[in-house]
């Protein structure tokens, strides 16, 4: 029996580092983990990785592990299977694909530049007390239109969010459950963080405009409760991807010998005479976009999926039996050896293969996806235009912290007004 929770001190103490020394040179394609009497499997493999992702739901499926994320999210289409799922979903893709987003994006650019007025007020500040909120305004953008979320509410957002994210990820990989007694004092203790962010979205829902995502929702006949788990969970996922990425995008951009400077060139490449992005041209801007794909690789804000099996079925040469957990890590992929040279360093000239899968893959890939890099990348363009960044905090910077997603470390920026020199290092 003490076999079943030999490696739940480890993993509590450092999962990341347990990760990959658990899958250091010649690991199983399927890693079994002793993390409580049910079976868990870390996937180890890419390929397989990607086949589990797109498998037949009736055979593996969202199981128990994603579940626990109820308590935060309810049963939104995150949490959910079934038809019921697929239909929320082709709503949500409908409307978050990034070719319609693009219409958002000189509202987004204003909200960033917004920002950058606020940090150099500030000229000092932690990048993450930044981009969290700020990926929360861009979220409403993209969802809502401009203008929907005030500061105050916003506020209460993020604030509510961060009172119970740690406790839900303590929760993950719980090996028994709660009494009854601390389970009722547990939920307790979130109501009012849950009655918060409740309040705030039915303040959204009347004042979002016809044209958002809102209304669509609304035409699915989904009740209050539905509509506000589903608005929760892209706000969360916008305030989670968005935001922790966005850290990391302004510390390489502090750190990283002229890569600012040949972003502030790219942006001038790619804008009108009046300074504004021409969303056409983005795909031109490849420095900025090999940025946020290398932050989204070294620090890819879902760290973890979850899947379980539903029916027995043969993977790897192993006979899975029903209510086997299978783990996908992206941070343990992303900086696996046998995937990557030199995996643990900055580059922007990799080559991104089936190891990369920083939002899932397969049809329940992250419906977001599409949005979130084109919100990191205007934070990229838009800030390395108009400021220059450098680091307060040692560089290279702490790992960040497993939460429900991967939170950035203090990372102090100083700022000052771009210079108008720019380096022909990285433009070239």
């Amino acid at each position: 029996m003490m076999r079943w929770f030999l490696d739940v001190e480890p993993f509590r103490r450092d999962p990341l580092q347990f990760l990959l020394d658990r899958t250091f040179g010649f690991p199983e394609k399927l890693e079994e983990l002793a993390l409580g009497p049910r079976t868990h499997y870390l996937v180890t493999d890419p390929k397989l990785a990607r086949q589990i992702l797109k498998s037949d739901e009736d055979f593996i499926d969202k199981g128990r592990l994603v579940r626990k994320l109820r308590p935060l999210i309810g049963k939104s289409h995150l949490t959910i299977s079934g038809e019921e799922h697929r239909k929320r979903r082709s709503v949500l893709h409908t409307q978050l694909a990034r070719g319609v987003a693009n219409r958002y994006v000189g509202a987004m650019s204003a909200v960033i530049r917004r920002a950058a007025a606020g940090m150099m007020r500030e000229r000092r500040f932690d990048a993450h007390q930044v981009t969290g909120p700020l990926a929360v305004s861009l979220a409403c953008v993209a969802l809502f239109g401009d203008n929907v979320l005030s500061s105050g509410d916003r506020q209460i957002l993020v604030g509510a969010m961060k009172s119970i994210e740690d406790e839900i990820a303590a929760e993950m990989f719980r090996a028994w459950p709660h009494a009854p007694w601390s389970y009722f004092f547990l939920r307790k203790r979130r109501k009012p963080a849950l009655d918060a962010m409740s309040f705030v979205v039915q303040r959204i829902r009347k004042s979002a405009p016809e044209s958002s995502i809102l209304r669509s929702l609304e035409g699915l006949d989904l009740t209050d409760e539905q509509i506000r788990d589903e608005v929760l969970t892209m706000l969360l996922a916008g305030h989670h991807t968005t935001g922790t990425a966005g850290a990391w995008v302004l510390y390489h951009l502090a750190v990283e010998p002229g890569l600012a400077e040949a972003i502030a060139h790219e942006t001038r490449e790619i804008t009108d005479a009046g300074g504004e992005v021409i969303p056409a041209r983005l795909n031109d801007a490849k420095v900025s976009l090999a940025l946020v794909r290398e932050v989204l690789r070294l620090y890819p804000s879902a760290w973890w999926f979850s899947r379980e099996v539903k029916r027995t079925i043969t993977l790897a040469k192993r006979k899975l039996k029903p209510g086997t957990s299978l783990i996908i890590c992206p941070w343990q992929m992303h900086r696996d050896s046998r995937f990557w040279e030199d995996p643990h360093a900055f580059s922007l000239d990799r080559h991104y293969g089936d190891a990369y899968m920083p939002f899932g893959a397969g049809p329940r890939a992250c419906v977001g996806m599409g949005v979130a890099m084109l919100e990191l990348q205007l934070l990229a363009l838009e800030i390395a235009a108009s400021v220059e960044l450098s680091t307060v905090s040692a560089a290279p910077a702490p790992w960040p912290k497993p939460s429900v997603t991967l939170v950035p470390p203090d990372i102090l920026i100083e700022i000052a007004p771009r210079e108008t020199r720019l380096s022909q290092s990285f433009a070239a």
